[in-house]
């Protein structure tokens, strides 16, 4: 199949229009699929290169005009150009324009002349006459600065027009506090918090009157009980992670702290949390930032996050901030006592294939330390979109075993937001033939939190977590690997139907983020990303920060996880079940079309997505006999992908 790109002229530099004539002999050519995990990069001639005809004059001219014109706009731009929400202008503005600011200004100045003599006669008190005169100067200075700004609104609107952006900064905050239902999740209902709000203070835990969901709209979900209960003491709450391969094998609680990374949390909360997890025995993971002196006083047992960045387990390789695998400072870290498992981070939820930079300027000694980044001057962090230490399925799971040979046998696992289904079937095929399984798969949904990412990425990339993990639970299934791998889940757990919801649709364990952030005392006030978190957990600023009593919260954090799981082993038992892995689809119930009810089995909402049967993808006839055809073509797909990249010497270079 042809597709034609058809260049679009704007009204840019003349390079930029000639460099668009001289390519557009090569703008249409056949779009084809790049090889999973081996997208190589593209050159192009110096000699055929259209930039060569830009003179470096030019570059320099160019550079120099964007420059003071972004100078310009931050001078200009009061509110400095962060504000993300959009609102309407109100009706009374559309009333406003220069010649009424000028006619209420020469009133101001009318009526503060008035209030001289009316002080001499002693009928207005000597502060009127003061307070007009200042109020009349800030309204001329203040009108005046914005008649000559570049800004549209202010200069058709002057001084109103300020009454417009205080409204639309404080919109949130009303919209929660006075306007909000108790159901409307942006992204965690009032509802949602206030569960988690209850249980890490230990108040009583108790509603009264009767539920005040509406069960018969679209989307109620609920778990059916048996007549037959198991006490839920005796249901068990802690899974073994830990393949054939492995030496050291850990046993997890069925909630736990999701990664987050000191640096995108402050000090004291990555330590309440590590205290928190120590106190209930449930792991941390660290987040890719690396390990915290924080991270180890808490005491907890960590999760070891490896990102791309190779953080506390890599070295600089080039100027740009990029970094590379260091097996030396790998075993170093892994030795850790506080280091139960090793994840490795293929991407995230939140913002999946997109990678990041933190500057030279925003790295403290701490940061440094825990990333291993050395010594002073420090350079900036490069976090690519992908790994350089492997580049596909085969070498993948290679990177597993060696991880788990040089850690002398601990848990080793990846986790990912699942994206291409083929790419994951060609995990599942690199599994099968090297022999190499990973001991656990972290699948986080797209539903997930970060600290800050594109809204593109937050909003319309990557899989959720309901269809990511049943397809992530069907395929291991199928390839008959499921016995050897824990399933982790993360993504919006927050009370025990959530958790027993999501080990139903095959998960073995969960981890909890953005509700572990509440346990501490986050409020959703949305401004992770701002440095000026008002309770201390996402911001760097001593001010800030200090105010989160360690201990305190520590405690809070306690709470919520033991009382979650004890409300999930509640729910467990009264289905009679004995454990969180024999909680199936079957158990869940779902509302479609307001009076239609379906089994969460029958797939919640689409075909794709049916548990297949063990071992039913390893051969012709099971394929062709899937219950959800495109599982299968997913399959065969994904095995022309690894045979096409696998190389079958067992060897990687590190």
């Amino acid at each position: 199949m042809m597709r034609c790109r058809i260049p679009i002229y704007s009204a840019r530099s003349k390079f930029s229009h000639n460099r668009r004539l001289n390519r557009s002999a090569s703008l249409c050519v056949p779009q084809s699929f790049d090889r999973v995990w081996n997208v190589g990069s593209q050159t192009r001639s110096a000699s055929n290169s259209a930039d060569d005809q830009i003179s470096e004059t030019d570059r320099m001219k160019n550079a120099l005009e964007l420059a003071r014109l972004h100078e310009e706009y931050k001078k200009d731009n009061w509110s400095g150009g962060t504000s993300s929400r959009d609102s309407g202008m109100p009706d009374f503005l559309h009333m406003w324009d220069r010649s009424k600011f000028q006619q209420v200004g020469y009133g101001l100045i009318t009526t503060t002349l008035a209030s001289f003599p009316l002080f001499y006669l002693h009928d207005v008190t000597a502060v009127l006459p003061f307070l007009l005169t200042i109020g009349t100067g800030a309204y001329w200075k203040v009108g005046l600065a914005d008649m000559k700004s570049k800004q549209a609104l202010r200069k058709n609107f002057p001084v109103l027009i300020y009454f417009r952006y205080i409204l639309e900064n404080i919109r949130p905050e009303i919209r929660q506090y006075l306007i909000e239902g108790e159901q409307e999740a942006e992204p965690f209902s009032r509802s949602m918090r206030n569960v988690v709000y209850r249980r890490a203070k230990g108040a009583d835990p108790t509603a009264c009157l009767g539920t005040r969901v509406n069960v018969y709209e679209e989307g109620y979900e609920w778990i059916n009980h048996s007549m037959f209960p198991v006490p839920h003491d005796e249901v068990e709450d802690r899974v073994t992670i830990g393949g054939p391969h492995c030496k050291r094998p850990y046993s997890a609680s069925l909630l736990n702290i999701s990664a987050m990374s000191y640096g995108a949390l402050s000090g004291n909360a990555i330590h309440a949390l590590s205290k928190g997890a120590s106190l209930g025995q449930f792991y941390h993971n660290t987040g890719e930032g690396g390990i915290s002196t924080f991270h180890l006083k808490g005491g907890a047992n960590l999760c070891w996050n490896i990102g791309t960045g190779y953080f506390a387990c890599g070295k600089n390789s080039g100027p740009n901030g990029a970094r590379k695998f260091d097996p030396e400072q790998f075993q170093t870290t892994a030795s850790l006592e506080a280091v139960k498992m090793i994840e490795i981070k293929l991407s995230q939820g939140a913002k999946p294939a997109h990678g990041g930079i933190l500057p030279a300027a925003k790295i403290t000694p701490l940061i440094a330390e825990a990333r291993g980044l050395g010594s002073p001057p420090y350079q900036d962090c490069n976090s690519p979109p992908r790994h350089s230490a492997f580049s596909t399925p085969e070498e993948l799971m290679l990177f597993v075993g060696k991880l788990r040979e040089m850690s002398d046998g601990k848990p080793v696992g990846f986790k990912f937001c699942v994206g291409d289904p083929a790419e994951f079937a060609a995990l599942c095929h690199a599994m099968i033939d090297t022999g190499i399984t990973p001991d656990f798969i972290t699948v986080d949904g797209s539903e997930g939190g970060t600290g800050a990412a594109p809204p593109e990425f937050q909003d319309a990339v990557g899989m959720p977590l309901q269809e990511g993990l049943v397809l992530v639970d069907g395929m291991l299934i199928g390839a008959n690997l499921r016995d050897k791998i824990t399933i982790i889940a993360s993504g919006k757990v927050y009370n025990g139907f959530s958790l027993v919801r999501t080990l139903a649709l095959g998960a073995d364990i969960c981890n909890a983020a953005r509700s572990m952030m509440f346990a501490l005392g986050c409020i959703q006030a949305l401004r992770c990303n701002s440095n000026d978190c008002p309770t201390g957990i996402t911001t760097q600023k001593p001010e800030l920060s200090s105010s989160l009593d360690v201990d305190h919260k520590s405690l809070r954090v306690y709470n919520f996880q033991k009382a979650t799981v004890h409300a999930a082993k509640e729910l467990l038992g009264a289905a009679g079940l004995r454990s969180g892995q024999d909680v199936t689809p079957s158990h869940i119930f779902y509302r479609v079309e307001g009076r239609s009810v379906r089994l969460m089995e029958d797939g919640k909402s689409t075909s794709y997505f049916h548990r297949p049967k063990a071992g039913s993808l390893l051969t012709d006839e099971g394929i062709s006999a899937q219950r959800s055809p495109q599982l299968g073509r997913w399959w065969v797909e994904g095995g022309k992908k690894y045979n096409s990249t696998k190389r079958g010497d067992g060897y990687l270079a590190l």
